[in-house]
């Protein structure tokens, strides 16, 4: 098993100091094995309901009164098929000296679950589990995840035909099964469609218009599948930073598949080599790694930006957290070197300090302030310097 000690620190310090906190992730992410983990090492008392299970279903009928002779840890997991239980939490928590401390698991993000944070608005916190990173396998592993992807069925499975047989499987259950237990009533074929030509635009600046024309639909149509699977956590999309620098900038987002290898699988990638002659290798290894950047030192989704021009100019991934304004530029490349279009970025942007991510085994200076670090060392070098 591949313990996954960054999450569970995380996890653990949020239930001290929250009565209800929510472990959020895409479906076979590995939410349900990380909070047997976590009460494997807890000394109170934790009893469990899934969802689910028929049983449990039965068990919470009456959800005040099963809930409220409880002590101890209470794991929900599948929350998001049951969201009547929020305003029952609500109630539960705010009860004089509780104790209970409430840890739910969900296949949906907060804007999907807007009930839930809406009624315990003050008493919950959110954490997102994703798939395996680079600091839980080992660098050694990189190709690996990146073809394969971080969901662990996916990475664990003895040949790459094994994992794709299993991501091509996850993609069918998901639009046909899952979804529509989220309340989605959008045909699974169209949103296969629409992902499909998602993991083609994968990396570039979403362009509503052009998919439309291509789906046969309205452009708001399209806006409200991109959410739906944005709500899923199967898509992630990066907002752009603009503000008043005497340039034109681009202020549509860009769109990447949340897990490289779903992106494949909706590519048809199988193999290694299959992915070397791909056309999307470079955006690919892109999101990867620019995902790798931000589990790597931590930072939030609202932290996170990309930046260009309709000159030219761009920044792969821009951090802002206060003050602070962090660049980091992603080049699939072992000789990397400071371009005008990263001159151009690190002067409009006032970056404190700009990391340019390669694909060579070392990390070294390129100029005051601007480096080159090795994706191979990027935990070690980039906590080292952040």
């Amino acid at each position: 098993m591949i313990r996954r000690e960054r999450h569970l620190e995380t996890v653990q310090h949020l239930l001290e100091r929250n009565p209800v906190v929510a472990l959020l992730g895409a479906r076979q992410v590995g939410k349900t094995t990380l909070a047997r983990e976590l009460v494997d090492r807890r000394a109170e008392t934790a009893i469990r309901f899934d969802l689910e299970d028929q049983d449990d279903l039965a068990r919470l009928a009456e959800p005040k009164l099963a809930l409220g002779a409880l002590d101890g840890l209470v794991v929900i997991d599948e929350v998001q098929r049951r969201p009547d239980l929020f305003p029952v939490l609500r109630v539960l928590v705010d009860r004089p000296q509780v104790k209970t401390r409430f840890l739910i698991l969900g296949s949906a993000s907060p804007d999907l679950l807007r009930q839930g944070s809406e009624t315990l608005a003050g008493r919950i916190a959110f954490h997102e589990l994703d798939g395996f990173a680079l600091d839980e396998v080992g660098a050694e592993q990189s190709d690996a995840v990146w073809l394969r992807g971080g969901f662990p069925r996916s990475f664990l499975a003895p040949t790459d035909e094994d994992s794709a047989a299993w991501r091509r499987e996850f993609v069918r259950t998901f639009l046909e099964r899952d979804l529509p237990q989220l309340g989605i009533q959008v045909p699974s074929a169209t949103l296969h469609r629409f992902w499909s030509m998602l993991a083609h635009h994968h990396g570039q600046v979403w362009n509503a218009a052009e998919l439309a024309r291509s789906l046969g639909v309205a452009g708001s149509t399209v806006r409200r599948y991109l959410d739906l699977l944005t709500g899923a956590l199967v898509v992630r999309v990066l907002q752009p930073w603009h503000e008043n620098l005497g340039k034109r900038q681009v202020k549509s987002p860009k769109v990447f598949v949340a897990d490289s290898g779903l992106l494949h699988t909706l590519l048809g990638i199988i193999r290694r080599d299959d992915l070397e002659r791909h056309p999307k290798v470079g955006a690919s290894w892109e999101g990867f790694v620019q995902r790798e950047i931000m589990r790597q030192i931590g930072a939030r989704p609202e932290e996170c930006f990309f930046w260009a021009t309709h000159a030219g100019a761009e920044l792969d991934l821009l951090v802002i957290r206060g003050r602070r304004r962090l660049g980091f530029e992603i080049k699939r490349t072992t000789s990397p070197s400071v371009t005008r279009s990263m001159h151009a970025a690190f002067e409009a942007l006032g970056l404190e300090r700009l990391e340019v991510i390669h694909a060579g085994e070392h990390t070294f200076p390129l100029r005051d302030r601007i480096r080159a670090v090795a994706f191979g060392r990027l935990g070690q070098d980039l906590a080292a310097a952040i």
